[in-house]
């Protein structure tokens, strides 16, 4: 991934844990590397094929002016995502806050924070089959479009499934939805079970009726397998409800562990079933 670089910006603010810090105030030299594709710019000479490093500059400086903070860390963490959420081209971030004039005591040249963040891609399944089933999805899908940091990019149709799992219920309506999100996975999932509770979701009987049901089915690449989250989704390579409304939208979005495309998977499944 291309890079354009701000190095040593110098910026007078105030942000620290003492008190006296916070009033008067001190210098930070903050640095950042900006991830992004480069190549339109390059062939067309055009600025507004790139990031304008200028006003990134005055964006830097306006907020750590604008803003105080006790920790370089919380600084550092709201300037990401701040410039993140800002700058359509911006993919990925190193920042680096510096506090040269840190009340330590001691001889030193520095003290400094320095974090990487950027976007991700998560796909969340959904489905319902408790109450006004679209309503609850509607709800859902929406709660995540009004969550800081999440971006709804595409949503499948509503499916209508029979039940999964060998419990005597009524019928789910089902889909899929791709986000692109600056959250951890365990953060959005923390996000969903939100959702979740706010739908009056109640967890009495494994996979028995629901208001409501957000899983992670992919995050990125990655392959997590704790007590509490299993990326990719445990068994969705059996789960038609998972794989019609995920072909809709990513019908070549390939499986990390098994490395066949949701598409061929779908056509495993119902090769299956026509058996």
């Amino acid at each position: 991934m291309d890079k354009i670089e701000i190095k040593n910006l110098e910026i007078f603010a105030n942000h620290g844990v003492f008190p006296e810090e916070n009033i008067l105030g001190q210098k930070f030299v903050i640095s950042a590397t900006l991830y992004t594709d480069t190549r339109k710019a390059g062939l067309t000479d055009e600025l507004t094929a790139s990031i304008h490093y200028g006003e990134v500059s005055h964006m830097i400086t306006k907020f750590t002016k604008e803003h105080t903070y006790k920790l370089l860390e919380t600084l550092a963490e709201n300037l990401c995502q701040m410039l993140l959420q800002e700058l359509p081209l911006l993919k990925m971030i190193t920042l680096r806050v510096e506090k040269p004039w840190a009340p330590v005591g001691l001889p030193l040249e520095t003290v400094a924070v320095e974090i990487t963040r950027g976007w991700h891609t998560a796909y969340v399944a959904f489905g319902s089959n408790l109450g006004d089933k679209k309503k609850f999805l509607d709800d859902g899908i929406q709660g995540l479009r009004t969550t800081p940091s999440c971006e709804v990019e595409a949503v499948s149709e509503y499916l209508v499934t029979e039940p999964y799992g060998g419990v005597e219920q009524d019928e789910f309506l089902n889909g899929v939805l791709k986000l692109r999100t600056l959250l951890t996975p365990e953060e959005l999932l923390d996000r969903l079970h939100e959702l979740e509770a706010a739908a009056n979701r109640e967890r009495i009987i494994h996979w028995g009726p629901r208001t409501l049901d957000l899983d992670i089915l992919f995050y990125d690449n990655e392959i997590i397998d704790t007590p509490d989250l299993h990326i990719p989704h445990i068994d969705m390579e059996n789960r038609d409800f998972v794989l019609k409304p995920m072909d809709e939208i990513a019908p070549y979005y390939r499986h990390p562990v098994l490395n066949k495309t949701i598409h061929q998977l779908l056509n495993e499944l119902l090769a299956k079933d026509n058996q």
